[in-house]
């Protein structure tokens, strides 16, 4: 099914730069606001608020249970803790990552999975690769690789029961699961969804059905729902580029859409066109994030 309608809860040029990991929590969308390096909510009115100022460009996000927050340092690769007080080092992974880290998700047991992206996606002249990992951060701050050999891992999610994560593997056309273990460690990869070759998964979420819905940057559609094995049942076309989305609201079916023209640092430094969409879905959203 084609969706059309969707709503701009937030203009270009009203306090976003380029946002991500778009969380629903605490009865608020919470999100990364890279290039502005902060950490934002957004009502359902459009109320824009800055909670953290950062001294990096974050990615990889998520709230523990005790109420903290998990972020990265992208491109330092370190990850920190805000207490809702102070910001303090958890774990340095720069010995287990390459370049810059990408998204990740903080699950029930206040772990951080965060994938590598493996290469400087910003230079034409370097291609993807397909030797990236997924590091996981304990919350005492130990480190270690729990998956590798995957091509740019980007949006995660993990099922209500917390047995399985699911990954978009950005530059592979495809989502991929594993089963999680009960100390943490990820097993039985397999294919979750096969996507088309000019899709390119970038952030996720995940329905009661068990579906998931993925942002396709620089892609037709903007955005698309998929159920296992490959199926896509809906389609989210957009006057721009879609990067990743988040299922809330008070019944769980307003799809938060993080949105830009582009991802070019300089052309995100000399006019910023990101905005944020919301379009109404039937299916509530079901897991973590």
């Amino acid at each position: 099914m084609m969706i059309n309608t969707n709503k701009v809860l937030i203009e270009k040029g009203r306090g976003l730069r380029f946002t991500e990991s778009p969380r629903w929590h605490d009865g608020k969308l919470w999100f990364l606001d890279i290039h502005d390096e902060r950490i934002k909510t957004a009502d359902l009115d459009g109320d824009l608020k800055t909670v953290v100022v950062l001294p990096f460009k974050p990615n990889g996000f998520g709230a523990c249970p005790d109420g903290s927050l998990i972020v990265g340092d992208a491109l330092q690769r370190h990850v920190y803790r805000w207490d809702g007080t102070a910001l303090t080092e958890l774990a340095d992974l720069s010995g287990l990552t390459v370049f810059c880290l990408s998204d990740g998700i903080v699950d029930a047991h206040g772990r951080l999975y965060v994938g590598d992206i493996g290469y400087n996606f910003w230079d034409p002249a370097n291609k993807p690769v397909d030797t990236c990992v997924i590091a996981c951060v304990e919350p005492d701050g130990s480190t270690r690789i729990v998956a590798k050999d995957l091509h740019f891992p980007n949006g995660m999610v993990i099922t209500p029961d917390n047995k399985t994560l699911i990954v978009a593997e950005c530059m592979g056309s495809r989502l991929s699961a594993f089963d999680i273990l009960t100390d943490g460690a990820l097993a039985n990869r397999r294919v979750y969804a096969q996507l088309p070759a000019d899709v390119h998964p970038d952030g996720i979420c995940l329905d009661s059905e068990g579906a998931v819905w993925l942002a396709n940057p620089d892609g037709k559609p903007a955005v698309m729902r998929v159920r296992e094995g490959g199926e896509i049942t809906d389609r989210i076309e957009l006057d721009t580029h879609a990067y990743a989305v988040m299922l809330g609201g008070p019944e769980g079916r307003h799809l938060f859409i993080s949105a830009s023209d582009s991802h070019n640092p300089a052309e995100i430094a000399q006019s910023p066109s990101a905005t944020l969409r919301v379009v109404e879905v039937s299916v509530p959203g079901a897991g973590t994030p």
